[in-house]
């Protein structure tokens, strides 16, 4: 007589559940938040997350307040305070928009631009920890993945 097939055990796991994986994405943009606010202290830069971003779209050129709230995900009141606290502290200035004289673009100061040197060396070093223990082709592949997740909830149902 011959013994029952043996059971394998599966190879790969399973799909996380819904709920489960929207939150796996809320703790990491979490924990990369509060990473970068510990690495910004720990350098002597008193930067919120949401101000790093808009200094990181800064340092690629002048922008408007708009596109500013957009990558920060804040709302024009919000943003406006923000940028008044970098204004106060000498990181940027408004400027007049060289193609539309009622819009102001913000830019970095020369202070500023000194400043985010350091500021973008902070950003690498949580990247850095955050991919620590992935090959690169590991990276280029999460990077890849994620980008397709947020595609797929992006763009409206056929």
């Amino acid at each position: 007589m011959s013994s029952p097939p043996v059971e394998q055990p599966s190879t790969s796991a399973p799909a996380p559940s819904g709920s489960s994986l929207a939150l796996l994405f809320r703790q990491v943009r979490d924990a990369m938040w509060a990473r970068m606010s510990d690495e910004l202290a720990r350098a002597g830069h008193d930067l919120s997350f949401s101000q790093y971003i808009v200094l990181k779209k800064l340092a690629e050129g002048a922008a408007r307040a708009t596109d500013l709230a957009r990558a920060a995900e804040l709302d024009p009141g919000a943003m406006s305070r923000l940028l008044d606290r970098l204004t106060e502290r000498g990181l940027i200035a408004r400027i007049a928009d060289p193609d539309d004289r009622r819009a102001l673009q913000v830019a970095l100061t020369p202070e500023g631009a000194a400043s985010w040197g350091d500021i973008d060396q902070c950003g690498r070093r949580v990247r850095e920890r955050a991919l620590s223990g992935l090959s690169s082709h590991e990276q280029q592949q999460l990077t890849r993945l994620l980008e397709q997740v947020r595609n797929n909830l992006s763009f409206p149902d056929p």
